[in-house]
């Protein structure tokens, strides 16, 4: 079995070839170098995005993945944004947060790892899926993350849901410390079955009641994200709505302009203007802390919500040889 010591050598190390390994019996070597390969995904393409941080990549398996339910070939996009974060820009142009160091923003659905210069990591798990759905594994996952040899700090671990009220209820218990997002989308029961239709198994009320209770074991705020869609829910009334429904919590909203996916969506994006009109509302009316987010990546489908795997008839038209994995991609 491989302890934490190797694990340690293969992160400091992620070239090295099996018969680099230290301390390992005599008897392993030959047993990896036969049943094992150290590098299985390929990189099938790159395309990178006009606005000069944002690049997304086609990962091919080789071997069949579980968790994200891959067969054996299948493939995985992950989007890849660069910023310096010291000088809180993405590539000069200004970017939302507070400064933290020099990073990539890896997010891979559904879920997303990444660091700064000074070896600060942090975690995100979300996106194209549910993690409280898979609760067991989560708590695994967030629980080898924040052991050796990664060491990540849970405060740098948040975990976004749809709002899985049971799961909720026992988050703070199992997972202490960890950072609680919510994809709220909507202020009503109604326009949230409209938007996301799980919305109907954990009513409003209920899931509210379940971030009362989880604020108050936890102390820690709560993220909200809500997506703006024309017509639908960005309306003044539903600022005011939203407003009302979260004046007695401690939480950060973050509004997200919808990323239309293709011409297959019945939704459209709001206006800049409404965007900026339902922060007002929150942050002048109810003292709500609101963020917008930045879109990137729109126009290679890699932004949030764009990823769906399409194959390209061939590899981006590049002078360097193919890359072979992806951890041989050379970012600029």
């Amino acid at each position: 079995m491989i302890d934490d010591d190797e694990h340690r050598y293969v992160i400091e190390n992620p070239n090295c070839e099996w018969d680099e390994f230290p301390s390992l019996p005599s008897a392993a070597y030959s047993l990896l170098r036969s049943k094992f390969k150290p590098l299985t995904s390929t990189l099938h393409s790159v395309v990178d995005s006009s606005d000069d941080v944002t690049t997304k990549l086609l990962v091919k398996l080789q071997v069949v993945c579980v968790v994200m339910d891959c067969q054996n070939g299948g493939f995985v996009e992950a989007v890849i944004m660069r910023y310096d974060s010291s000088l809180g820009k993405y590539n000069g142009k200004p970017r939302p947060g507070g400064p933290s160091g020099f990073g990539y923003n890896s997010q891979i659905s559904p879920w997303g790892f990444g660091s700064n210069s000074e070896g600060a990591a942090w975690g995100w798990f979300g996106g194209m899926g549910e993690p409280l759905n898979n609760y067991a594994a989560l708590v695994e996952a967030v629980r080898i993350m924040t052991g050796l040899p990664f060491q990540v700090s849970p405060k740098r671990i948040t975990v976004s849901t749809v709002g899985i009220v049971h799961a909720i209820n026992k988050f703070h218990s199992d997972l202490p410390g960890l950072n609680l997002a919510v994809s709220l989308h909507a202020p009503v029961q109604d326009v949230r079955c409209q938007i996301m239709p799980a919305a109907r198994a954990f009513p409003l009320e209920k899931l509210m009641n379940a971030l009362k209770e989880y604020q108050k074991n936890s102390q820690q705020k709560i993220f909200i994200e809500y997506i703006m869609l024309d017509g639908v829910n960005d309306e003044e009334q539903h600022a005011h709505q939203l407003g009302k429904l979260l004046e007695t919590f401690q939480v950060v909203v973050n509004l997200i302009p919808f990323n239309p996916i293709g011409s297959v969506s019945q939704f459209r994006t709001s206006s800049d203007d409404k965007v900026s009109s339902f922060q007002k509302i929150l942050r002048g009316s109810y003292n709500i802390r609101t963020t917008v987010r930045k879109q990137m990546g729109q126009d290679i489908s890699g932004a949030c919500g764009q990823l769906v795997v399409n194959l390209p008839d061939k590899i981006s038209a590049k002078s360097t040889p193919p890359v072979t994995d992806i951890e041989d991609l050379c970012i600029r």
